[in-house]
């Protein structure tokens, strides 16, 4: 584990396609998705917060730092990214790694396999992909590694109306860290209704505990 990169939860969306609310608090596999989520960042990263607007109180139950958009009209990811940023600057980290919420089977070794790619292309940002039999490779810009000292350029794109996660990554060169996608992909999220059903679907046949053998001997 690297000591001066933080992790930064984005869960900043308001969830339209799941009818509004938490989208995070939703159960998979007999969790909340935000549960997922935590277990497979925490031990990547030293220090952790929540990118989420609106009351903080909802959460205060999971004892997390819960830090809102860094721009009042909710502009997308980005926003999420740059409140992380100012958040692990003022810790003094170099910078971090933001994951999405809704994304319950994020690779384990997120962190530094991100890290690592972006230090052999030489660049400040990285930015998970897999395969994809279509496109060659598909981005997963809410899985990224972004450098502290970039901040005050992404503050003032925000301001002057830029959104797209990909437009800005391309400003300052973007490594890309290769997961695999066999067998499912790991960066399979939860945007709708019928998404969460493939998601338990998902963790009964790849990640739930099988019986114990007290259970297996019955």
């Amino acid at each position: 584990m690297l000591t001066d990169i933080y992790g930064v939860i984005l869960a900043g969306g308001e969830s339209r396609r799941m009818g509004g609310g938490d989208k995070g608090l939703e159960m998979v596999g007999r969790q909340p998705l935000l549960a997922h989520a935590l277990a497979r960042l925490s031990p990547q990263v030293p220090a952790f917060a929540l990118n989420a607007n609106g009351p903080r109180a909802r959460f205060s139950a999971w004892g997390l730092e819960v830090i809102p958009d860094a721009a009042p009209d909710r502009p997308g990811p980005l926003a999420g990214v740059l409140a992380g940023l100012d958040w692990a600057a003022e810790r003094g980290a170099r910078g971090i790694v933001t994951v999405a919420w809704d994304t319950p089977f994020f690779p384990r070794d997120l962190v530094p396999r991100l890290i690592d790619a972006a230090e052999a292309a030489g660049t400040p940002l990285a930015m998970a992909v897999t395969p994809d039999p279509r496109l060659g490779t598909a981005r997963h810009p809410t899985f990224g590694l972004w450098d502290a000292g970039l901040r005050e350029d992404l503050r003032a794109c925000l301001a002057g109306g830029m959104r797209r996660v990909v437009e800005w990554t391309a400003r300052h060169g973007c490594a890309e860290a290769m997961f695999e996608a066999e067998p499912f992909d790991p960066f399979f999220n939860v945007n709708a209704p019928e998404d969460l059903a493939e998601a338990e679907r998902l963790w009964a046949a790849h990640l739930a505990p099988g019986p114990t053998a007290e259970e297996a001997g019955r």
